[in-house]
């Protein structure tokens, strides 16, 4: 597998280094390490580059220049092979993803503190949470189904880290009940790492200095 398609597959699997530091003077160092990996994950778990294919960077790949349709069928043959790994290995499927996503916005919407926030800005929960259903899709199992754009779609809302650890409590509540316990433990991970990506746009673009996210 290509070096950027197993980095995209260790941030899936969480097999990142990132918060393993025992050092006190690492400290700050793992901190912003954190940062950049949250991210990155973002940045990356919607694509899979086909750089690695191109022949001049790798002329032993192949000798012609790739169609557009021979690209698309090498993304979507290294996203499945992906894709399969990770249901192996946790346990999760699309069913499962659907009834989390649905489960768990239930439970938000009817949220004293989180329900609000949702209801002054979402006005069609169909399309909402079929959208979640990608973007959860997406980062479970990295299927490339979502498209859009979740940091800066959530970088101006009204919310602290309060609210994203109500919304954390809410999803490994759900994540226990809906998903085998890998499954769960997968997409609990991932859920804390995009709380606190989120969380770190919302506090850039509060300080005015939101606009691109840290370069790894």
């Amino acid at each position: 597998m290509p070096r950027k398609a197993k980095l995209v597959c260790q941030l899936a699997c969480g097999k990142s280094a990132v918060g393993r530091t025992s050092h006190p003077h690492q400290h700050s160092q793992s901190i912003v390490s954190e940062r950049r990996q949250a991210h990155r994950l973002i940045q990356l778990v919607f694509t899979i580059p086909i750089k690695h294919c191109r022949p001049e960077r790798n002329p032993k790949v192949m000798d012609f220049t790739m169609s557009h349709d021979v690209q698309s069928l090498l993304i979507r043959s290294a996203r499945r092979e992906v894709t399969a790994s990770i249901v192996a290995e946790t346990g999760l499927d699309e069913a499962i993803l659907t009834a989390l996503v649905h489960r768990f916005y239930d439970k938000v919407r009817s949220d004293p503190l989180l329900g609000p926030v949702f209801a002054e800005r979402v006005k069609n929960w169909h399309l909402h949470l079929a959208q979640l259903v990608e973007f959860w899709s997406s980062v479970a199992l990295m299927t490339g189904r979502y498209h859009g754009s979740p940091v800066a779609k959530h970088a101006d809302l009204p919310v602290t880290w309060a609210h994203f650890d109500r919304w954390l409590a809410l999803f490994r509540e759900t994540a226990g009940e809906v998903c085998p316990p890998s499954g769960a433990a997968h997409v609990i991970v991932r859920a804390e790492r995009i709380a606190r990506s989120l969380n770190f746009a919302i506090e850039d673009a509060a300080r005015g200095c939101i606009g691109s996210a840290p370069k790894p």
